[in-house]
């Protein structure tokens, strides 16, 4: 595999899905499962029978697949994780980077986002892609938005986001890069890469303090399916027009390893040979470790398999 620090920047952790999205509901069921808007879907690995997708699970995983340590982000469809990821964080500070979530979609969110810098977070999701709502949609752009990034660029947090297909929200996302330019901004799911205008949020990354990370990329290409070489071939696209420095290594454990194992999520990129060993060892560790500002990472053992 070739001596890597790997660290995933993008993934979820949750006790209980019990939220509702667009007046859709999202909610636990048995054996993995959710009922997911309109439909039951499988939304853990079938043997997480009690639908809790806790950070010692997810650590069993990262342990096995020698992954040091993940940036844990938030999105609406998990419903508010705060309390959850507090006490994460302080069980294992030097193994996770947790995102905040606050709810941009109703005014008075900026208040919130005081309040967990108070709380100690140091980084906040906005799944700026959920932001287009039966009432109307919520601008990027907007007043108390905008008030929320620049009060984050003031305190140093991190602002990690989602944008919605292509380039439907770059010219918002244009605007905030301009105003608040010591913000530090990643942007998730590799740019919504099999979508039309996907190189245009890879090319926000051209900003200084903007990174790219690529979680969810093999759901993207899952019709493709492993090794995903389409996947292969945008990463060396985006390298090509930011820069190798510019990208991180992402998984969106846990909905990812309903289809692939946590490792596949990532060995698809070090056991290729259309790209570099020292691309690979920025890509899949060492620029999220230096966005996130990690320390002394735990250096974890290969295990092998029963049927190795």
């Amino acid at each position: 595999m070739g001596d890597y620090t790997i660290i995933d920047a993008h993934a979820h952790l949750w006790l209980r899905q019990d939220t509702m999205v667009n007046g859709k509901s999202i909610r636990t069921l048995p054996n993995g499962r959710s009922w997911f808007m309109d439909e039951e879907r499988q939304m853990l690995p079938p043997f997480m029978i009690d639908g809790k997708n806790t950070a010692e699970v997810f650590l069993s995983n990262m342990d096995y697949a020698q992954v040091s340590a993940a940036v844990i982000t938030q999105e609406f469809i998990d419903g508010d994780q705060n309390e959850y990821l507090e006490v994460v964080a302080r069980r294992y500070p030097d193994r996770f980077f947790v995102c905040g979530f606050c709810d941009v979609r109703r005014p008075g969110f900026l208040a919130q986002a005081r309040g967990l810098r108070e709380r100690g977070f140091r980084a906040i999701a906005v799944p700026g892609h959920r932001l287009f709502l039966p009432e109307g949609r919520v601008w990027l752009t907007s007043d108390e938005m905008m008030e929320l990034f620049r009060f984050m660029e003031r305190e140093g947090m991190i602002l990690s986001m989602a944008l919605a297909d292509g380039d439907t929200q770059v010219a918002e996302m244009k605007e905030v890069i301009a105003e608040c330019p010591r913000l530090k901004i990643a942007i998730a799911h590799f740019g919504m890469v099999t979508t039309d205008g996907w190189l245009e949020q890879i090319k926000l990354a051209r900003n200084p303090n903007v990174m790219i990370e690529s979680g969810g990329i093999t759901w993207l290409f899952n019709s493709e399916f492993y090794p995903f070489r389409g996947a292969v071939e945008a990463i060396r696209t985006a390298a090509d027009t930011v820069g190798a420095d510019k990208l991180m290594w992402g998984s969106d454990y846990p909905r990812t390893i309903t289809a692939i194992t946590y490792r596949m999520s990532y060995d698809f990129v070090s056991k290729s040979d259309e790209l570099t060993h020292e691309f690979k060892a920025a890509f899949l560790g060492m620029n999220a470790k230096n966005f996130y500002g990690f320390g002394e990472l735990k250096k974890l053992p290969y295990i092998k398999n029963m049927s190795e």
